[in-house]
């Protein structure tokens, strides 16, 4: 393996690590699931989370900090969604491995 392709891997291994520390929560977890079927609001995500709002704009804030997510605003409102649709492939996989019935 050539220096150059070594560099490049070693910087792709720890924005997937970032990447992975972000989504190691239930709360994001299951937030990244849920706007995965489409733009979400912040009210959205509340009701569906059943948590604060407060507590929902720190997890997407986080979220979004790492690039997983990327809002678009109308008006007042801000809506999520995800920045690139691989992230629901990788939780798509978690899903199989862990949300299964035995």
């Amino acid at each position: 393996m050539k220096n150059r392709e070594l560099k490049l891997l070693v910087k792709n291994a720890q924005a997937a690590s970032e990447g992975l520390k972000a989504l190691a929560h239930p709360t994001r977890l299951l937030a990244v699931c849920f706007i995965g079927e489409g733009e979400k609001m912040v009210g959205e995500l509340e009701a569906f989370l059943g948590t604060t709002q407060s507590n929902v704009s720190q997890h997407l804030s986080k979220l979004r900090d790492k690039e997983i997510l990327v809002t678009r605003k109308d008006g007042n409102q801000v809506y999520y969604r995800l920045k690139d649709k691989n992230v629901l492939s990788l939780v798509s996989a978690l899903q199989t491995l862990y949300c299964s019935k035995p």
